[in-house]
């Protein structure tokens, strides 16, 4: 029944009532010792205030909500954690900027802080309410240092999240800012061992150049992204082929035909097939930005030795850009086979993959 009340509580009651007959009940439900009952109310947190009578909604937030609320964010159950942090941001755009830099910002920090990840990842994927309410910068110097280590988090999905998170923050703060604290941590997640999350920081790569410009790219991330066509582990030199890919598209057929375009043409000579068939892709993907010339003189031989290649795959990828009809497929697409067998399987996925010895073999043939 005490469920039932908490789960009820919100805009049916309207705002008479709520102001007058509920916010005593609706402490003894946050209090409540069944945490099934304390999460049902955290989860309606923010609609009760929202619907506090707008006269008093303020001093009733503050005076008999709000400790409430504190004691919920160290809550014993992380249930109830979890509840609270998916709506607790958006008590900012109510309480207004002052009270959520004195009294919601610590909270929100103590959060993200939390020992469980619903915790930390409800929050993150909130924090553009916040931003509403207080500016990028005021959020960024209080809960910056806080949102850097999430950036390493151990559980990929707040790693993910912060990486969504990235290109909104990277515009607010500034190329400057973004250089100096932030773009070390775009460039490690190239290299994480989970697939997905090398998927994001790629994108976040182009969204990123779309925000500062070619020029930017030119001289910050092309050098370190070119760097890492000779990587030891061959899962990192694909990375490379699939950041050119994107990069191709925004930063212009100059860069793409005087810096991107020898990278590849380089990696047709790798030792691993996976490696090889990709940079017939991606020379089929970089076609459209290249000048015809270009295209005849440096492109089209390369592609044409790969068609000779003893691996079969590699002659079919080769042949595919030819002839224009293959696919022209994102960073998703790309496939590796397994063992000699021949059978094609999508080599990434969600989930984690290994090293170079969890890859079998040499590393060179496909997924294990």
């Amino acid at each position: 029944a005490r469920w039932g009340s908490a789960m009820g509580q919100g805009p049916t009651a309207g705002a008479g009532l709520t102001k007058s007959d509920l916010v005593g009940a609706f402490q003894s439900l946050m209090k409540d010792c069944e945490a099934e009952v304390r999460a049902a109310a955290s989860h309606k947190v923010k609609e009760f205030c929202e619907n506090l009578a707008p006269d008093c909604r303020e001093a009733v937030i503050m005076g008999q909500i709000l400790p409430c609320i504190k004691e919920l964010v160290s809550d014993a159950n992380q249930h109830v954690k979890s509840a609270l942090a998916s709506v607790i941001m958006g008590l900012s755009p109510i309480l207004g900027k002052e009270n959520t830099v004195e009294h919601l910002l610590p909270l929100f920090l103590a959060q993200l802080k939390d020992e469980c990840p619903e915790v930390r990842l409800n929050i993150i994927s909130n924090l553009d309410c916040v931003n509403e309410v207080i500016g990028i910068r005021q959020l960024s110097q209080s809960l910056l240092p806080a949102i850097v280590e999430l950036a390493e988090d151990a559980k990929w999905r707040v790693r993910l999240a912060i990486i969504e998170y990235m290109p909104l923050l990277a515009g607010q703060l500034g190329v400057e800012f973004f250089d100096e604290k932030l773009n070390s941590l775009c460039m490690a997640w190239l290299v994480d061992h989970v697939y997905a999350i090398r998927e994001a920081a790629t994108s976040n790569l182009r969204k990123l150049v779309e925000r500062f410009g070619p020029g930017w790219a030119q001289g910050t991330i092309v050098p370190k992204v070119l760097a890492m066509a000779g990587d030891p582990n061959y899962l990192h030199r694909m990375t490379t082929l699939f950041c050119i890919n994107v990069l191709s598209e925004v930063c212009g057929p100059e860069l793409t035909a005087q810096q991107l375009l020898p990278t590849v043409l380089r990696m047709a000579g790798d030792a691993v097939a996976n490696v090889r068939f990709n940079v017939a892709k991606s020379l089929q993907r970089l076609g459209p930005v290249l000048d015809a010339g270009t295209l005849q003189a440096e492109v089209k031989p390369v592609l044409e030795k790969l068609t000779q290649d003893q691996d079969v795959d590699v002659k079919y990828f080769a042949q595919e850009a030819l002839t224009g009809q293959g696919d022209m497929g994102g960073y998703g697409g790309y496939r590796g086979y397994r063992g000699n067998g021949g059978q094609w399987e999508q080599w990434g996925g969600m989930g984690e993959m290994g090293g170079n010895g969890a890859m079998g073999g040499n590393g060179g043939n496909g997924v294990q």
